[in-house]
C-alpha cells in the first residue's frame, strides 16, 4: 500500500440501497492505492455524502447504486453541493443505477449531463479505470489550482 495520501473520497451506497459488495471492493481498491477513504456504508441519504465531504476535506465523492434507484436520490446533489460551498468536488456514481434505461451510453449522458456528476461507471467497470480516473482528475485540479 502506498504511504503517500493521493486525497480523501467518501464512498457509500445512495438512498434505500443496501447492496455493499461492490463499494467496499471499490474501497479496498482506493485505499490500496494510496486514498484515505470514508466509508458511509448502505442507505446513505446524499446529505450525508456532502456533510461527510465537508467534515473531512474530500477531494472526491464515490456513490453506489445497485438496485437502480439512484436516478431517484441523485437528482440535486451537484445544487447540494454547491450550497455547500463545495460545488467543485468530482462526483463519480457506479452500477446499476437506473432500472428504465438499459442503453450504457444514455444512462451516462443523463447522470453527467442532466445531474452534473464527473463520471459515471456501468456495474462491470474495473476499480483500476475508476482510479485512474480520479487520479488524472484530481490531478489536474491540483495543476489548476497552482496555476490559478
Amino acid at each position: 500500500m502506498s504511504e503517500v495520501n493521493k486525497g480523501t473520497v467518501v464512498t457509500g451506497v445512495i438512498g434505500d440501497d443496501v447492496h455493499v459488495i461492490g463499494i467496499r471492493l471499490m474501497e479496498y481498491a482506493l485505499r490500496q492505492s494510496g486514498f484515505h477513504v470514508v466509508s458511509l456504508g448502505p442507505l446513505a441519504p446524499a446529505r450525508e455524502f456532502i456533510e461527510a465531504a465537508i467534515e473531512s476535506a474530500a477531494d472526491a465523492l464515490f456513490i453506489s447504486s445497485l438496485n437502480g434507484h439512484a436516478e431517484l436520490h441523485l437528482p440535486g446533489i451537484r445544487e447540494m453541493c454547491i450550497e455547500a460551498g463545495i460545488g467543485d468536488i468530482l462526483i463519480y456514481a457506479g452500477g446499476q443505477l437506473t432500472i428504465r434505461r438499459p442503453d450504457w451510453e444514455e444512462v451516462r449522458a443523463h447522470f453527467i449531463g442532466d445531474l452534473k456528476l464527473d463520471r459515471v461507471y456501468p456495474p462491470s467497470v474495473s476499480p483500476d479505470e475508476a482510479i485512474r480516473d480520479l487520479e488524472q482528475d484530481i490531478n489536474a485540479r491540483r495543476a489548476t489550482a497552482r496555476g490559478a
